[in-house]
Formats: structure tokens, sequence, C-alpha cells
């Protein structure tokens, strides 16, 4: 296993579901992270294709001219997930608790998760999972900046800088055979000087890591 049990522990070590029990109907990053998130969608992803949206909420960001032929849905509130028009159908799963994921092998083109694998304490289980439920060539992209909920992530990520928190991602992957190298994108926008000194101004990073399942 990647992480030692010390890096894998939460401030709030209450059950996840209280924490989630009430929905958050906000994007917690910016409109530049989205777009920038919506492009890397819009070159990876293929039309007609089967996505699951894991750790979900009432938005996915998808590119609005891009038609699937099913996106399931995950999480950890109902109220967040009936929201989002985007999903034909989710599925409540703590994946702390429950590490395999209900769904069957090379069913999905592509898995995407936004700004929430923070949050995963048993990562390279919930990988191996992906690889699983991917068809050979499909997808997994993984998106995060600087924010969190600090009290629900855990300590490999929350003591991390983000040019590590890069490397912990690429090393999720690379800890499962399935995966062909990811591909890391890393955009830190620039804040002109003296929007800087006024505390006015900042962007979100826009990290994203991804790979795809190999074909044979």
């Amino acid at each position: 296993m990647l992480l030692q049990p010390h890096q894998r522990v939460k401030l709030d070590d209450t059950e996840d579901t209280l924490f989630y029990a009430y929905p958050r109907f906000v994007t917690h990053v910016d409109n530049n992270f989205i777009s920038q998130l919506t492009n890397l969608y819009r070159q990876e992803l293929k039309p007609n294709t089967k996505i699951l949206d894991l750790m979900s909420s009432w938005v996915s960001h998808l590119p609005p001219e891009m038609k699937f032929s099913h996106i399931e849905g995950h999480g950890m509130n109902e109220e967040e997930l009936k929201k989002n028009e985007r999903l034909d159908h989710y599925f409540l799963q703590n994946l702390n608790k429950d590490l395999q994921l209900p769904l069957e092998d090379n069913d999905f083109d592509a898995v995407l998760c936004t700004v929430s694998i923070q949050y995963l304490q048993y990562p390279e289980a919930i990988f191996m999972e992906i690889a699983r439920i991917l068809k050979p060539g499909g997808v997994a992209i993984f998106s995060f900046s600087n924010r969190m909920f600090y009290q629900k992530a855990i300590t490999a990520w929350r003591d991390a800088t983000d040019r590590q928190r890069i490397f912990l991602t690429k090393s999720y992957f690379q800890s499962v055979p399935e995966f062909d190298s990811p591909e890391v994108i890393a955009q830190q926008p620039e804040t002109p000087n003296f929007l800087q000194m006024l505390g006015m101004g900042a962007k979100d990073p826009f990290y994203a890591v991804y790979a795809r399942k190999k074909s044979c």
C-alpha cells in the first residue's frame, strides 16, 4: 500500500455521512477552474459514451453541447445528486467504508472526480476499482485545486504542497498496473502585483491528473 495508517487520518474522524448530510449548493472552485475543467472534458471525452461522475454533487461541469449515452452519479448527499440535471442515475456510497463499487467490469468509458480526491482514505483500492469498471482505453480524470474541507482531508493531502499532491495523485494511478502513464495539467494563474497587495484577484489553480486504462 502506498499510504501508511497515519497518512490516512482525518482531523474530523466523525462519521462522514453526518458531515455530508446537508446539501451544499456551491461549486467550491472559481469560474476559471471550471472553464479549464470543462475544456479538458471536451478534449478527452467522446459523445455517446458512458460516464461515471465519482464523488459528484449538484453539477458535473460537463460540456453542455456534449451528449452521453449514460451518466452515472455517485456521492454522499442525495439532495445534491437529485439536482444534478446531467445524471441519468445515481447511488450513495461512503467510499471510505465500502471500497467496492456496485458496478460491472469494463462498463464505463470514463470516470471523473472533481475536487474530492483528498477525502479518500484508501485511494489505492478505489483506483483499482476504477480500473476494473473502465473499458480498455477508457479514461479516468481527477481534478483538484488548493481548496478543501481541511478537517475531512487525509493527512497525506493536508501536509503536502500542491506539487506533492500532483505526485501523490500520479502515484495512485501508477500503483495500478492496468493504467497507462498518467498525464498532468498544472495551471497557476498569475495575479497582478497590485491586486496581490490588496489581497484581491487571486484565482484558483487548476490541476488535473488523468490516465487511460491499457487496451491490452
